[in-house]
């Protein structure tokens, strides 16, 4: 009876074991399962992460969690834009970031799986060419592979130059997918997408939400600013960007040049104001001394205009040089307020 009482607690104490195993084989290996989907949401060292504006050439890897018939084999984003996948068949993946396209596949799958999981990696980045055009230091087309940002892809034109305005305007033809903008809309062709982005929230990292994702075949334009001109007798002669486009007044102008020089004549200034239509400006005469004084009214100086202060020079040979210097783009200092 002793050898009975010892025997019957271990024999059943296997039994229970042995259930326990039973039953375990049973269920779901829910911690296996979770660390099997925690090491597929891990991103690659490719991955950028959700975030990621899938394009045309782009390859990627779904992992699909019970689902066999998805493979981890590699799949190239077609030049139509779309993926096939088993059960969950054709689906449109240009435009999409990695993390919508992985939803897109999971509600696909839940006639099919029972709460399905899915991740996805970006395996191999498109290629392309990205056109940088406008006032930058190096413009030019650069063949950029991957996750590059506005700033990344200015960064590799030099940066903006001294005649940069305020803005970076992007254009993306329409199959590519939209620019992730507020204010982005479609051009009258209807082929091409196009959005601003302001160059100084950018260049501040004030709104990083507008540092976009810039895609291949994708064009950075950084239109010039509208500029207004002060030459002769000041301290700086020169080009002086406007902000935003922002008038300035004679005044104004004449301060960010320095002031008058000694030998200036005030009296006899002259604002040269482009004739629309023509490559020839007009000339209106202008008396610096009585607006200086407040006996005259300020005058505000439109984009393109030119403020000439001479001396006791003949004034009319020194006109024509200046406004040759304005056309060459040469001799002329550019100066930002």
């Amino acid at each position: 009876m002793k050898l009975v009482h010892v025997f019957a607690p271990t024999f059943f104490a296997l039994i229970a074991a042995n259930l326990g195993a039973a039953q375990d084989l049973r269920k779901p290996p829910l911690a296996q399962a979770g660390a099997a989907q925690s090491r597929a949401a891990e991103p690659t060292s490719a991955s950028p992460g959700g975030s990621y504006t899938l394009g045309i050439e782009d390859q990627i890897t779904v992992r699909a969690l019970h689902v066999e018939e998805i493979t981890e084999v590699p799949i190239r984003i077609g030049g139509d834009g779309n993926i096939r996948l088993p059960l969950a068949g054709l689906i449109h993946a240009v435009g999409m970031t990695v993390g919508q396209l992985e939803d897109a596949i999971v509600v696909r799958l839940r006639p099919f799986v029972l709460e399905p999981e899915v991740s996805i990696s970006v395996t191999e980045f498109r290629s392309g060419p990205v056109s940088v055009l406008g006032a930058v230091k190096n413009p030019g087309i650069y063949q950029v592979q991957g996750h590059k940002t506005v700033a990344e892809v200015l960064s590799l034109a030099g940066g903006p130059d001294p005649t940069a305005g305020s803005v970076v305007k992007i254009t993306r033809e329409v199959g590519r997918g939209p620019i992730p903008v507020a204010g982005a809309s479609i051009d009258f062709s209807g082929k091409f997408g196009v959005a601003e982005i302001s160059l100084v929230s950018i260049l501040k990292a004030d709104h990083p939400q507008d540092n976009i994702a810039i895609q291949a075949h994708d064009i950075v334009t950084v239109p010039r600013a509208e500029m207004v001109y002060v030459i002769g007798e000041v301290q700086r002669p020169g080009g002086f960007v406007l902000t935003d486009g922002k008038a300035i007044s004679l005044l104004q102008a004449l301060s960010l040049a320095g002031g008058l020089d000694k030998v200036a004549q005030p009296k006899r200034a002259s604002l040269l104001r482009p004739t629309p239509g023509s490559t020839t400006r007009t000339e209106i005469p202008v008396d610096l001394s009585k607006i200086m004084a407040a006996h005259a009214s300020d005058v505000a100086m439109l984009p393109g205009d030119i403020l000439f202060v001479p001396n006791n020079a003949p004034k009319q040979a020194f006109l024509r040089g200046a406004e040759a210097a304005i056309q060459m783009g040469t001799g002329v200092v550019i100066w930002h307020k």
